[in-house]
C-alpha cells in the first residue's frame, strides 16, 4: 500500500479563532503541511453562508422573506436583486473574504516569526466560486445578470489579497461544490437543484474555473478543492463514482493558462471498492500538481482511511490525504483526533 505524501487541510476548522487552528495544525501535522488555513473561523464556520449577510449591505439588493432565518448568528435567506434595479449598476459592498484574510495573516506571520510555522510554509485563502454565491442564494431568473457583477466584487477581494500579502506566503484555494450539484442535476432538501444559465454545462465550468485559476499570479500558489457539499458532514448527493470529479479536473487542467499547484477530491466514508476510484487512471494529473484525496473520515479513523488508501493506491501511485471537506461542522471535541488521523496516515514532505 503507498503510503500518503503529506496532508491538506482543506479550509475551515472547529476551533474559536485562527491562532488556536494555525499552532495546532504546525504542531501537529509538522513536516506534513505546504499550507496552513485560518480555519474560517467566525462568521465563515459555515462556507458561504453568512454571503447574504455581506450581500445584504449593498443599496439594492434585498432579503427575501420577512422573518430571519437565524443560524449561529447569521440570517441564512437567501437575496434577490430589488424590482427596477438594473443589477450592471450594483456597488457591492465588501464580502468580507480580504478583510478576513488580512487579519488571519497577521497572526500567520507572527507565529512563524516565533517559529510556530516552519519557514516555507504558506498562509492558504479559500475562496468560494462567484457561481457558488450566486446559484445558492440569487433567484434563477436573476443569476445570468448578477454573476458577473458578483464575480468581479470577488476578485477585488482577491486584488486586495494579492496587494496585501506578499506573494511568497500566499496560496488560493478555489472552493467547487455548486458545481456538482449544476452537474448532478440533483434536488436538495427538497428543492430544486441549481440549473445553469449558460449554454453547454461542461464548457461553461471549465471557462470560468480556467478564469479563476488566471486571475491568480504565478508567484502565488493556486489549488482546486472540488466537492459535492457539507451539511451535517452529509454530501448533497453521493457519487456513484469519481468519473465526474476526474473529467471536472482534466478539463481544467487542459484549459487552465497557468499551472495548478494542488487538486483535491472527496472520497465517501462507505467507498472503499474499486469502482470509487477506478476513474482516478484517467486523471491527467500535471507533474508539477499535488494530488490529495479527502478520505480521512472521523467516524473510522486511521483503520478506514487504511482501507481506502489501499484501493485507491491501484489506481493513482502519488497522494496525498485530507478530509473529504472542511472540518468546520465536525462535532465539538473532534478536531485534534482528526488531525492526528492525518499525521498517522501522511509522511513528511
Amino acid at each position: 500500500m503507498t503510503q500518503p505524501q503529506g496532508a491538506l487541510l482543506v479550509g475551515s476548522v472547529n476551533y474559536d479563532d485562527a491562532e488556536k487552528t494555525i499552532r495546532t495544525a504546525a504542531s501537529i501535522l509538522e513536516g506534513r503541511l505546504k499550507r496552513i488555513p485560518d480555519g474560517e473561523v467566525g462568521k465563515r464556520f459555515h462556507w458561504i453562508l453568512f454571503q447574504p449577510d455581506a450581500l445584504g449591505e449593498t443599496e439594492g439588493i434585498e432579503r427575501v422573506g420577512d422573518a430571519p432565518i437565524p443560524v449561529r448568528g447569521l440570517d441564512a435567506r437567501p437575496v434577490r436583486v430589488a424590482d427596477g434595479v438594473d443589477p450592471a449598476t450594483l456597488k457591492i459592498a465588501p464580502l468580507g473574504y480580504a478583510a478576513a484574510a488580512l487579519e488571519s495573516y497577521e497572526v500567520f506571520r507572527r507565529l512563524r516569526e516565533e517559529g510556530v510555522v516552519p519557514p516555507g510554509v504558506r498562509f492558504q485563502v479559500s475562496l468560494p466560486t462567484p457561481l457558488a454565491v450566486v446559484g445558492a442564494f440569487f433567484p434563477a431568473e436573476q443569476r445570468a445578470a448578477v454573476e458577473p457583477v458578483y464575480r468581479d466584487a470577488l476578485f477585488r477581494e482577491l486584488d486586495e489579497i494579492l496587494d496585501a500579502i506578499p506573494h511568497e506566503d500566499l496560496a488560493i484555494q478555489w472552493d467547487n461544490a455548486v458545481e456538482f450539484q449544476v452537474i448532478e442535476r440533483v434536488e436538495y432538501r427538497g428543492k430544486p437543484g441549481v440549473e445553469p444559465w449558460w449554454g453547454d454545462v461542461w464548457e461553461g465550468l471549465t471557462a470560468r474555473a480556467a478564469e479563476q485559476a488566471g486571475r491568480v499570479p504565478e508567484d502565488v500558489e493556486v489549488g482546486f478543492h472540488l466537492c459535492y457539499g457539507d451539511v451535517a458532514e452529509k454530501h448533497f448527493i453521493e457519487p456513484k463514482d469519481a468519473a465526474n470529479l476526474v473529467r471536472f479536473a482534466n478539463a481544467l487542467f487542459a484549459a487552465s493558462p497557468r499551472r495548478i499547484d494542488w487538486l483535491h477530491l472527496p472520497v465517501p466514508i462507505e467507498r472503499d471498492d474499486a469502482a470509487y476510484y477506478a476513474p482516478l487512471a484517467d486523471l491527467a494529473l500535471p507533474a508539477d500538481t499535488e494530488l490529495y484525496l479527502g478520505l480521512v473520515h472521523r467516524e473510522d479513523g486511521v483503520a478506514g482511511a487504511e482501507r481506502r488508501i489501499a484501493v485507491a493506491s491501484q489506481f493513482v501511485d502519488e497522494f496525498g490525504v485530507a478530509t473529504e471537506c472542511g472540518i468546520g461542522r465536525a462535532p465539538e471535541g473532534t478536531t485534534e483526533g482528526i488531525l492526528r488521523t492525518h499525521a498517522a496516515l501522511a509522511r513528511s514532505w
